[in-house]
């Protein structure tokens, strides 16, 4: 594990933080679609990424659920930290939405290790930063956008993230990240493909033009 922490990290923490963590870290390896935070538990400790890829959404009191944003390699969860340091409930569900390697990272360790390490508050800074401004991008998203545009960034995110051109989901699975109608989706799909921009396949989407 040390060697992975260093791989990812070695650049950006201090020698003997990536030792601290190595101690502390309880690994952790998902399959797809495995829940990590479930609304209304309590956090009590916080996750860092070091393979795969994690989304976070936000659901309402009917049950459905908006995609926020997603975790990559190296990302950790601004609201899981937050939950962490507030010992308060999680509002967000995060499910792997690929196969994942994490390092759970016990929630004491935070506040010491931002007095102790410089390089660990620019992390924890960075990483509300960045979650900041992608939850504003979808709130853009959803207030600027058709739900034709919406969804060529959702697949264009989805071809970054899995660095492929085949997307495995289903019409209903997007639908629910959208907050919307698999009717809907099934629609726009089936245009995006006349307009040779994707091709339909029975359990996957090619891109073609993206």
């Amino acid at each position: 594990m040390i060697q992975e922490l260093k791989k990812y990290y070695g650049g950006q923490f201090e020698p003997a933080l990536i030792e601290e963590i190595n101690g502390v870290g309880t690994f952790m390896e998902v399959p797809e679609g495995q829940d990590l935070i479930k609304p209304g538990q309590y956090v009590k400790s916080m996750p860092l990424l070091l393979s795969g890829s994690i989304k976070v959404l936000r659901p309402d009191s009917d049950g459905d659920e908006l995609l926020l944003y997603h975790l990559e390699k190296g990302d950790t969860c601004a609201m899981t930290m937050t939950c962490c340091i507030g010992n308060t409930k999680s509002e967000i569900h995060a499910v792997s939405e690929t196969p994942a390697k994490l390092l759970m990272i016990p929630v004491g360790k935070m506040e010491e290790w931002s007095s102790k390490y410089k390089t660990w508050r620019v992390f924890v800074f960075d990483s509300y930063h960045t979650r900041m401004m992608e939850m504003l991008e979808s709130i853009d998203n959803i207030a600027f956008n058709n739900m034709d545009e919406r969804l060529e960034n959702y697949i264009q995110d989805k071809i970054e993230i899995l660095n492929s051109k085949h997307i495995y989901t289903t019409h209903k699975e997007i639908a629910k990240d959208l907050h919307t109608s698999r009717i809907v989706i099934s629609r726009l799909l089936k245009k995006m493909e006349k307009d040779q921009k994707i091709k339909l396949h029975r359990s996957f989407i090619e891109i073609k033009q993206f």
